[in-house]
């Protein structure tokens, strides 16, 4: 099964639990979503892990080593997108693991506030001097620019998260919103052991039209859309892992490949950037 019929298909938890899953089409927003959805309370123990990598600084495995590697590269390409919008003032980050994109943020002169529900995440943040909240409810205040980099799909109660960004980007801010895309060539070549899946960590799977219109309603509109190109190998890499398949290194950077070639004409990339402002008033 795939995302291409639209109909139901069972997932698996690969990294964690090795639970059992169902993504059923939501056609109003033409998005995916995770049944049966976790209790918010239960949610914790699906991220208690070192397969976790975002809530580590995990370097024992060659995937953790190139993981960690294209993090760093990822930092200046994000400035450079956050740039021709905003150079300074107050920067929110949303899920911000340990900490690395604030501590970057810092260095270039932002004032900086962050979230991250893990504690152990939090904890390794704080040790490069990035002091983070446990909860939206800690934040005050509007800013410049927020950022959630691969977050929105991880959140439990979706229209809180939408109402909490619209009232607090600034005027004239921007936000930032990085979600795997199921439009894209390797989601379409892995289905169901597409590793952007992730359930039930990713409770939302989302395309271009499901952002538009989810913010839409809270009246944010989309400005820009900006590819992640190093996603579709790091995906499929753990995507030929989950399938059993051998070579899964030279495997993932092929699939990779021709995955981010088929998205110079389709833009569908395996993981995509959506930014988004205030909508103005006609």
């Amino acid at each position: 099964m795939s995302f291409l019929d639209k109909k139901p298909f069972s997932v698996k938890d690969h990294s964690i639990s090795q639970g059992d899953f169902e993504l059923r089409y939501d056609e109003m927003y033409d998005m995916w979503i995770t049944f049966p959805k976790p209790d918010e309370k239960d949610l914790d123990a699906y991220y208690e892990s070192s397969a976790y990598i975002s809530h580590t600084d995990a370097t024992s495995s060659l995937t953790d080593k190139l993981y960690q590697q294209v993090k760093k590269w990822m930092l200046a390409y994000k400035f450079k997108i956050i740039q021709p919008y905003n150079s300074a003032g107050h920067l929110l980050d949303l899920g911000a693991g340990t900490g690395d994109f604030l501590a970057e943020a810092k260095s270039r002169n932002w004032q900086i506030s962050g979230v991250e529900p893990n504690v152990r995440a939090r904890d390794l943040a704080q040790k490069k001097g990035i002091h983070l909240e446990s909860d939206l409810l800690d934040i005050t205040g509007t800013f410049e620019v927020i950022t959630m980099w691969h977050v929105l799909e991880h959140v439990h109660d979706l229209n809180k998260y939408l109402h909490f960004l619209k009232n607090h980007l600034s005027e004239n801010g921007v936000l930032l919103i990085a979600v795997p895309n199921f439009k894209s060539r390797d989601a379409a070549k892995y289905g169901k052991f597409w590793a952007a899946n992730d359930v039930p960590r990713h409770l939302y799977h989302f395309s271009k039209t499901a952002i538009e219109k989810l913010f839409a309603e809270v009246g944010l509109e989309l400005v820009e859309t900006k590819p992640l190109v190093f996603d579709a190998f790091y995906v499929s890499l753990l995507s030929e892992k989950y399938k059993g398949n051998n070579f899964t290194l030279l495997r993932g950077i092929i699939a990779g490949f021709r995955s981010n070639v088929s998205a110079i004409r389709s833009k569908e990339y395996s993981s995509q950037i959506y930014l988004l402002k205030h909508k103005k008033a006609t």
